[in-house]
């Protein structure tokens, strides 16, 4: 339960923000492979109660816009691919004589079309029944209204113990259910509540086993049956009868209680500790006699007053506005916080649990603040407590993965990413209650230990569990042989980690580290093939092998799979991606102008034949390795082409509807990419560097926290008139095409933007900085003169600001 204090102090944080939540548009994604979720959840929340459908392929979310219910469940994760994760704690709403729970009562139809909204879900069922759904933190809650009663009618919630959300990828990565306990008590005169747990293991991450425990109740008076089946893969039963208890390591079981009204309401609680604690956490923020409207509201007030309100605007466009709230919305459903719920160990430190993934998510630039709590630039989303929660992973279990899911790693698809986070937060002065020597210890034992193999089909070559398996070549050789799969991709992201490592050797003064890691961090020219050609642009980026380099088209990535050379890319994409090193690519393409030509034939429609859905370019805005791709002309000082190309990008293949994404969501990557196109900047991570776009908002206001503020205006600006004339920054005029931590974010600051319908010569300072094409002498002092490190090092201790109220 919160204090008294927190409760009136939320109370009056939600009365004073505005409503900025009617924009939201929750369901943004959800078709046309976005795989967003549109249920209801707050801020990171644990609970995300939402649908299952059925369609015979793969339910990411849960959510599809066809098919059959087949449950309504507590777990779900948002804008995930490989394999679909959680849709567990099931409840589905049955009209009818119920003879067999398992083959009878485990689907219905869609009457019409779902509502969703922040803070609210509602379902219209075939059989007449109508499911309302709302979530706090820990606990969920269902309305549902049966249809009128007749003479064989009968109303049933069945409670399905072993639903999961089915893969029919044929990878080896469904979820299996394996087994677990239903226990029906009394809670009055003909009433009940249920209790139990289920075990699960798979999915995207191959997770290992792991437990869910549940409490469930209802304010009805009720009957009920418990059933068990015959084993996990049968629609037989085994037993079905007024059993209080059934548990089961080989079969499915569950309940299905009965109900004579016909408005029933059920609350439940999850744990990951304990069913004790699952009712503790449903009685604590879902008490008895709580209308779903209060629920509702209250995650609508979470919403406005933690995410929304730190970004605001006066413009009326609507349109925007839509973009602009629901791109918030989206990038705050995952990770998930489950501190105090973390089974695995003792620890007062933050728990933050489904990272899918860093190699995703760490593309949209993790770009943080250091205000009250440290921050981020955007939301206080307590990024602190993330990184405090990754270091308490290291030193419980080893390893900071790329990605996790349900208490186990897996899924590493290129390089340690965690490093960039690290990185990034390091060069804009997250610190708090964070231990950075811890911190670097866990980067260093990604860059120097071979994890165990963990076997995993898709990647016989190495762990996909954590940490990074090419080490071996890496290490021997300084590029990585096809001995290893996605070895030039991942190349590219070992050199980027190494990098990340070296900037935070630089911070904390460990000369020796930063000169080895900074000198790995060229690793990625070694795979540089000078004979590579293709649309009469000579060198790229191929694999090769301790003999040389083998032959390689530019314009293909056989599959762009885990066993691939290059993954989720073309080689033509993956040339760009050394962000470190810019300049020195700069140079291997030919010098400034032959750069801008090969920048330009990216986005040429129709140069490319194959699987590009995109206009058939070479830029694929779906694909994560070519997110920076538009912005790169900043390097050369040709800002108006990287205004032109982005905004085009974002104007074709953004929209807020269903189908509004240009591809899977990854956890919000692709509208934290959309977010930071329309705030004007582009930041790149693990550097304290943002390149200048170009604004859609006539006004906007960034709330960093500890009473600093970014203030972004422009002048001149139209559908047709976006690209920049002039800058003033702080008051002062502008003629670089990037900006620093510091300048704006640091202590806050002002932008002032003058647009036009056509290109300006504004940009005549000196280009972004490229530190890896330096010395190692003069990238460290230029680190520290624009990442301010030894400033960022104290601000990292100093106690939080106090704000005047």
């Amino acid at each position: 339960m919160l204090p008294l204090t927190a409760v009136v102090a939320a109370a009056a944080a939600a009365a004073t923000s505005p409503d900025l939540a009617k924009y939201a548009l929750t369901d943004t994604g959800s078709t046309g492979g976005g795989n967003t979720f549109p249920g209801v959840s707050r801020p990171l929340g644990m609970v995300k109660l939402g649908p299952d459908l059925y369609v015979g392929s793969d339910s990411y979310s849960g959510y599809q816009p066809t098919g059959n219910f087949t449950g309504f469940t507590m777990l779900h994760e948002s804008g995930t691919g490989g394999a679909p994760k959680y849709g567990v704690v099931s409840q589905m709403p049955v009209v009818g004589k119920v003879e067999n729970p398992l083959s009878d009562a485990i689907n219905d139809t869609r009457a019409a079309p779902d509502h969703t909204e922040v803070g609210y879900y509602k379902a219209r069922l075939g059989s007449g029944t109508v499911l309302e759904l709302a979530a706090s933190n820990k606990a969920g809650m269902y309305t549902y209204t049966f249809p009128k009663p007749n003479e064989s009618a009968g109303f049933h919630v069945l409670v399905d113990v072993s639903h999961v959300l089915s893969s029919y990828r044929g990878q080896g990565l469904e979820q299996h259910y394996l087994g677990g306990n239903i226990t029906v008590h009394e809670q009055g005169a003909d009433g009940y509540y249920y209790t139990g747990f289920g075990t699960y293991d798979n999915g995207w991450n191959r997770a290992a086993p792991w437990t869910v425990y549940f409490c469930g109740r209802f304010d009805a008076p009720a009957t009920y049956k418990t059933f068990l089946g015959v084993d996990k893969a049968s629609d037989k039963l085994a037993e079905f009868a007024t059993e209080p208890s059934y548990e089961s390591s080989s079969a499915r079981l569950g309940a299905l209680f009965s109900f004579r009204q016909t408005t029933v309401v059920s609350r439940v609680g999850v744990s990951f500790i304990s069913a004790e604690k699952a009712c503790s956490n449903v009685d604590g923020e879902i008490p008895e006699g709580t209308s779903l409207r209060t629920v509702r509201r209250q995650t609508r007030d979470a919403w406005n007053s933690d995410v929304f309100s730190r970004v605001t605007t006066t413009s009326t466009n609507t349109t925007e506005l839509n973009q602009l709230y629901s791109a918030l919305y989206f990038m705050h459903l995952l990770p998930t916080n489950k501190t105090g719920e973390n089974p695995l160990w003792d620890s007062t430190e933050p728990y933050y649990d489904d990272i899918f993934t860093f190699w995703d998510t760490v593309r949209r630039a993790l770009s943080r603040g250091r205000g009250r709590s440290s921050e981020p630039v955007l939301t206080p989303t307590y990024h602190e407590e993330l990184l405090r929660s990754m270091v308490d992973v290291w030193r419980h279990q080893g390893w900071v993965s790329d990605a996790r899911s349900s208490f186990a790693n897996g899924a590493v698809q290129g390089g340690s990413n965690a490093d960039n986070v690290f990185a990034d937060a390091f060069v804009k002065g997250v610190g708090g209650k964070l231990n950075w020597h811890d911190a670097f210890a866990s980067m260093v034992k990604n860059a120097e230990a071979v994890p165990v193999n963990n076997d995993d089909a898709r990647d016989p070559t190495g762990s996909t569990k954590e940490g990074r398996s090419a080490l071996p070549d890496w290490l021997a050789h300084g590029f990585i042989t096809p001995k290893f799969s996605r070895s030039v991709s991942r190349a590219v992201e070992y050199s980027v980690n190494d990098f990340c490592l070296a900037t935070v050797a630089a911070g904390l003064g460990r000369l020796a580290d930063f000169a080895k890691y900074f000198g790995r961090s060229r690793n990625w020219r070694n795979h540089w093939n000078p004979n590579m050609t293709a649309l009469g642009f000579s060198g790229f980026l191929g694999p090769r092998d301790v003999g040389g380099f083998l032959e390689q088209d530019p314009l293909s990535c056989g599959g762009c799979y885990w066993r691939d050379h290059y993954y989720q890319a073309l080689p033509w994409e993956y040339s760009f991606n050394a962000h470190h090193d810019i300049a020195h690519l700069v140079e291997l393409c030919g010098g400034e102008e032959r750069f801008v030509e090969r920048l330009e034939m990216t986005f040429e429609p129709g140069v490319f034949a194959g699987n590009a859905p995109f206009g058939h370019t070479l830029f694929n805005p779906g694909n994560e390795p070519s997110f920076a791709t538009p912005y790169l002309y900043n390097y050369v000082n040709r800002q108006h082409l990287a205004v032109k190309r982005s905004r085009a990008v974002a104007k074709s293949y953004y929209a807020p509807r269903p189908d509004g994404l240009p591809g899977n969501s990854d956890a919000g990557a692709m509208e934290s990419w959309l977010l930071w196109n329309m705030l004007g900047l582009y930041p790149l991570t693990g550097q304290p560097v943002f390149l200048i776009g170009s604004p859609w908002f006539s006004d906007l206001t960034i709330d960093l926290g500890a009473c600093m503020k970014l203030r972004v205006t422009t002048t001149g600006g139209a559908e047709d008139a976006f690209y920049v004339q002039s800058l003033r920054v702080n008051g002062a005029p502008w003629n670089k095409g990037w900006l620093t931590w510091q300048d704006i974010f640091a202590r806050g600051g002002t932008l002032e933007f003058e647009l036009g319908s056509e290109p300006a010569n504004w940009t005549t300072g000196p280009p972004p900085p490229s530190l890896a094409s330096l010395t190692s002498d003069e990238a460290r002092n230029m680190l520290h003169d624009i990442a301010g490190l030894k400033e960022h090092r104290r601000a990292c201790t100093a106690p939080p600001k106090t704000c005047p109220t």
